[in-house]
């Protein structure tokens, strides 16, 4: 396995799944960190770079990086936000969906079952009920790994996050389209677009496997405009393996976006676990569509509808319960876990 911790050079640009193009919207929003499949397009296409392949020869990409419709060898997890502190690179998530802020730090809503005198749509049998009044505070999205994981334990000693101007700024720059035809601006065509730059020692974390023969260091483009990213290898904890078996009442934390064919579940949870399983309750943050551009047709991808990272689903077991082996990454996600969607931490509750 190969760790990457990519840096940006300048300023990066990572649009969301909205449309951008003429009479559909005058600014182009960035989400960072960037979907999943951003980022394999970065390392399949700089992989081509370090291996000389000619770009010309179609057959010759296919059988090193594969196709839109099979990645190959590769296998990604992350793409992580992560700073480099003295060194160590620590991986910050974002704040749990079911965490709300007070004076202290955020404090987890703790699952209660149903009152009858409660009418609600959810077809879960517990809900998320506050203790108390929460405060509203500016407290950040983004934990420690470490933190968050012995959040997703206990829940009892309030959580400390960062904000995002913390971590990394958001920049807006104006500019106009261009006739290149005509080598003039188009009248009326004004828009804006807004780019990430990270703070010192701020950067993205990704785990490849599946290529080799990367140098220790060096350049890449990625994201909108083939912006330049420092990438070095660097050796830091792998990714935490889900216990075996599961705790008799386990909660699942989406660390990166995931996708389910029926929208905020799948059609069947025993496609991910082994036993008997039920869901008692969720906290779901709201969904982030997933589109893009099709050069090879010239036209809008169709957009996806994803949970996002920070979601959290509490299950209670019958006996023990395991995810089902082979599963991809460990990821629990209708598709995308080769590279790096449905990346998980289980806690308990």
């Amino acid at each position: 396995m190969m760790q990457l911790f990519l840096e940006a050079v300048d300023v990066w640009l990572f649009r969301d799944g909205r449309p951008f193009d003429a009479g559909s919207d005058h600014r182009a929003t960035s989400l960072f960190p960037p979907y999943p499949s951003v980022v394999q397009g970065t390392i399949r296409s700089h992989h081509l770079v370090v291996k000389g392949v000619d770009l010309r020869d179609a057959q010759q990409i296919a059988s090193t990086v594969g196709t839109t419709d099979n990645y190959g060898t590769l296998g990604l997890r992350g793409p992580f936000l992560v700073k480099n502190e003295n060194g160590q690179i620590v991986r910050y998530l974002p704040v749990p969906a079911h965490a709300v802020p007070t004076e202290d730090g955020y404090v987890a809503l703790p699952p209660k079952e149903r009152s009858d005198t409660v009418r609600t749509s959810a077809t879960t049998p517990m809900l998320l009920w506050p203790q108390g009044e929460p405060r509203k505070g500016d407290f950040g999205q983004w934990v420690r790994e470490d933190d968050l994981r012995r959040f997703l334990r206990s829940g009892t000693q309030p959580l400390k996050a960062e904000a995002d101007r913390q971590l990394f700024a958001r920049e807006s720059r104006l500019a106009i389209a261009r006739n290149d035809a005509r080598r003039t601006i188009e009248e009326g065509a004004l828009y804006e677009v807004e780019f990430i730059r990270p703070e010192k020692d701020v950067g993205l974390l990704v785990e490849v496997e599946g290529y080799d023969g990367w140098p220790q260091t060096g350049v890449m483009r990625i994201g909108g405009e083939g912006r330049a990213a420092r990438f070095e290898k660097v050796a830091t904890a792998a990714w935490p393996t889900p216990p075996n078996p599961l705790p008799n009442r386990f909660l699942v934390y989406f660390a990166t976006p995931t996708y389910f064919f029926s929208g905020w579940e799948p059609k069947d949870w025993s496609k991910f676990f082994e036993g008997s399983v039920t869901l008692q309750t969720t906290a779901v943050n709201r969904f982030q569509s997933l589109g893009g551009f099709d050069w090879a047709n010239n036209d809008h991808k169709p957009a996806r509808r994803y949970v996002p990272a920070g979601a959290l689903y509490f299950f209670s077991s019958e006996g023990q319960a395991r995810l089902t082996p082979g599963l991809i990454q460990n990821a629990i996600t209708d598709a995308g876990a080769e590279i790096g969607f449905g990346q998980i931490l289980i806690g308990e509750w």
